[in-house]
């Protein structure tokens, strides 16, 4: 089995995409899912611990704790070392069924692929890449989207250019849905060829 690190930076179209190879047949573990599952169960006590007020009725309040940590990086790195082994666990869970269940192919979308060093563990790296116009266009038509907060968000993740040059491969959401379907397809085809990378 072969597995493709799904990546890109906010609002270029990654959910879109994983959703497409999800209709692929392919396999797709959600990262920013299973965050929002740890908040709701293990995660949360522990979060609690370390910065109290943050979560309301035994889950995490994600407003409240993006406040505690957003402009403070020892804070983050704090919080990281909590959700990752955690979230480790559960994609290795994943990536475990999906072979015993035979797949050729198997999707795992991390948003913070590259800043968290997990490109040494898949085995190709698809990097989704739109516009900055219309990557502009389709945050800031988010709730609670503020061009402070956009500013924020984009300076924790590495640049597009950056991650469309380390990519194997690129899909640009620019050109409609049709388009990355056949990207995908493209893509599939090329992966199943592909000597296995991981460890």
């Amino acid at each position: 089995m072969r597995v493709l690190g799904l990546t890109g930076s906010i609002g270029m179209g990654k959910s879109t995409t994983a959703r497409l190879f999800s209709e692929a047949g392919v396999p797709v573990y959600d990262a920013d899912a299973t965050v929002h599952k740890i908040y709701e169960g293990e995660a949360a006590p522990v979060i609690e611990a370390a910065f109290p007020g943050t979560t309301v009725d035994g889950k995490v309040d994600r407003e409240k704790l993006s406040a505690r940590v957003v402009h403070d990086a020892a804070a983050m790195t704090r919080l990281e070392q909590i959700v990752h082994p955690m979230l480790h666990a559960y994609r290795q869970a994943f990536l475990d069924r999906a072979e015993r269940w035979g797949a050729d192919v198997a999707v795992v979308d991390v948003p913070l692929l590259f800043e968290t060093g997990g490109e040494k563990h898949v085995d190709a790296v698809v990097v989704v890449t739109t516009t900055p116009a219309i990557q502009r266009e389709r945050i800031l038509a988010r709730d609670n989207m503020t061009d402070d907060k956009l500013t924020t968000i984009l300076a924790r993740q590495l640049p597009d250019a950056e991650k469309r040059s380390r990519a194997d491969f690129v899909v640009d959401t620019s050109h409609g849905i049709d388009h990355v379907r056949g990207r995908i397809r493209e893509i599939l085809a090329e992966a199943a060829k592909m000597p296995r990378r991981r460890p």
